[in-house]
Formats: structure tokens, sequence, C-alpha cells
């Protein structure tokens, strides 16, 4: 380590810029939500948790917006596919 680093020509602010399409926010999620998509990613070898969180939103706004009908027809499908 040195004794002294020069700072002069410094930039403030993120070290990786944000892609275009997402912002960065701040968020506050329960330990144990956070504590599960990371363990989702380490189970899987590696990855992103943010990306998990963000496809998790994705699939509850895409269900949210299905209908009723194909709701219940998805739901039935599910589990016949369980029973065999």
């Amino acid at each position: 380590m040195k004794k002294t680093y020069d700072f002069s020509n410094a930039k403030r602010g993120a070290v990786i810029a944000t892609p275009p399409g997402k912002t960065r926010v701040t968020i506050r999620l329960e330990n144990g939500i956070l504590d599960w998509f990371r363990n989702q990613v380490d189970a899987t070898g590696g990855g992103n948790y943010q990306t998990l969180i963000n496809d998790a939103l994705l699939e509850h706004i895409a269900r949210r917006r299905e209908p009723l009908e194909s709701t219940i027809r998805r739901v039935i499908r599910e589990e016949l596919r369980r029973t065999g």
C-alpha cells in the first residue's frame, strides 16, 4: 500500500453505469427474501440475485394481467402434471 494516494482526478459515482432501460433504486426487503434469492443463485452455481428478483417481479406482473379463466386453466394443468 502507498502512504498517500492522489485522488485529484477521481470521479465520484457508480462504478458501473446503469444500462439503458434500467433504473437504479434503493429498496428494503426482508432478510429472508433476500437470503432466498441469494441461495437460489448459489444453488445454480452463480449469477445475479438482482436479476432473479427482476424476473420474479416480471412474472408477477404477467400473472396479474392474466385473465381469471387462463389462470384457472394454468393451475389445473400444473396440478395434473404433478399427479401424473
